[in-house]
C-alpha cells in the first residue's frame, strides 16, 4: 500500500495518431494530474511554469492536482527546501489535492517494484562503472551520457561485484504522442541501452520511483518540462513490464536563460518571489502562449485563477523544447 505523507496542504505543517485533450482525459476517467518538485533549492521561474501549466490543465479539466515531493536523491535534498516551495505554492494560490506524497517515505515501495522486476527477470546486477562505460563506448545516449553497452546482461564476470541493477531494454521503438510535442519514439536499446533503476550508492533512480508514484497516486495525465520528454520512453516501458496504466503526456517547453542553459538551481536561477503575486503567475502565462487581457496582471490573486482557468488552452503552448526567458 501506498505510504502517505503528513498533511502538508495549504494550512498545514510539514505510434497512435491523434493527441488527447484534457477534456478527453476527463471524459475517460477523472482527471489526475500531478506537480513534483525536487527539493534541491526554492521554485524559481521553471519550475513555476511547470507548476502553473499543470495545474490550469488539471483544473480546466476539472480534475485533482496532486503535490509530490521527489526527494528520492537524497543527496541533493537541500533542507528546508520542501517548506519553501509549499509556502511558495501557497503565497500563490495553489490549492492541491490530498496529502502530499514524500518519495522518502516510500522506499518500501520501490523495492517491492524492484523485487517484482528481479523476480521476472526484467533486471540484472551490474559491475560497471561510469568511467568503464565510457572507455568502452563511443556512442552518446539521449540523456548526455553513454549508451550502456550490455557488459553485464549475461551475467557478472569472475571476481565482480554489483554495484547497480539495469532494467533490460528492448530493441524496438516505444513511442507515445505528446499533447505539446507531438508524436515520439525512441528505441532504448540503441539509443540509451539498459538503464539503472538501483544506483550504486543505494538509491532508488528517478525512473523507478516516478513510474511507482504516479501508479499508486492514479496520475493519469502527466504535464511537465520538456527536459523530461527523453526520459518519457523509458518510463513508459517501466509501466507495462510492472502492469500499471500509462498516463497522457505533455511536455511544456523549458526557460533557458540567454545561454539557451536551462533554468535551475545549478545556474543559479533566482528563486521566485510570492510578494510579486499575479504579475508573476502572468509572466508564466506569456511564456506557455496563452492569450492574455489587458489588465490581467493586477487583478487579484482569485479573479487571475477564475480567468486562467476557464481560458487555458494546451494547443496554445508552444512545441519547442526551451525558449529563452527574456
Amino acid at each position: 500500500m501506498a505510504q502517505a505523507a503528513a498533511d502538508t496542504s495549504p494550512g498545514g505543517v510539514a505510434g497512435e495518431s491523434g493527441s488527447p485533450s484534457a477534456s478527453a482525459v476527463a471524459a475517460a476517467s477523472c482527471y489526475r494530474g500531478r506537480f513534483a518538485p525536487s527539493p534541491s533549492g526554492p521554485l524559481h521561474f521553471g519550475s513555476l511554469v511547470a507548476a502553473l501549466g499543470s495545474y490550469l490543465d488539471a483544473r480546466a479539466a476539472g480534475g485533482e492536482w496532486l503535490l509530490r515531493i521527489e526527494d528520492v536523491d537524497a543527496p541533493r535534498s537541500v533542507p528546508g527546501a520542501t517548506e519553501s516551495i509549499l509556502r511558495t505554492l501557497d503565497a500563490f494560490g495553489f490549492q492541491w489535492d490530498g496529502e502530499v506524497l514524500v518519495q522518502s517515505r516510500r522506499l518500501d515501495r520501490y523495492h517491492a517494484a524492484l523485487v517484482r522486476l528481479q523476480l521476472d527477470g526484467e533486471v540484472y546486477p551490474c559491475a560497471c562503472s561510469r568511467r568503464e562505460i565510457a572507455d568502452s563506448v563511443v556512442a552518446a545516449s539521449v540523456d548526455g551520457g553513454h549508451v550502456y553497452p550490455g557488459t553485464c546482461r549475461a551475467g557478472l564476470a569472475d571476481g565482480r561485484a554489483a554495484r547497480s541493477w539495469r532494467m533490460r531494454t528492448p530493441d524496438a521503438s516505444i513511442g507515445f504522442v505528446d499533447r505539446v510535442q507531438g508524436a515520439q519514439a525512441q528505441n532504448l536499446e540503441r539509443e540509451l541501452g539498459d538503464f539503472i533503476l538501483f544506483r550504486a550508492d543505494g538509491q532508488f533512480a528517478y525512473q523507478l520511483a516516478v513510474v511507482v508514484d504516479d501508479a499508486d497516486q492514479g496520475v493519469n495525465a502527466v504535464v511537465r518540462g520538456a527536459d523530461l520528454l527523453a526520459s518519457t520512453p523509458r518510463q513508459i516501458w517501466l509501466q507495462q513490464r510492472l502492469g500499471v496504466p500509462t498516463p497522457t503526456y505533455a511536455h511544456l517547453p523549458v526557460a533557458t536563460n540567454a545561454a539557451g542553459q536551462k533554468l535551475s538551481k545549478q545556474t543559479l536561477a533566482a528563486a521566485v518571489d510570492p510578494v510579486r503575486g499575479v504579475a508573476a503567475l502572468v509572466e508564466v502565462l506569456a511564456f506557455l502562449g496563452q492569450e492574455i487581457p489587458q489588465g490581467l496582471a493586477q487583478a487579484s490573486l482569485a479573479d487571475f485563477w477564475s480567468w486562467a482557468i476557464a481560458h487555458w488552452s494546451m494547443a496554445r503552448v508552444p512545441s519547442r523544447q526551451a525558449q529563452v526567458l527574456v
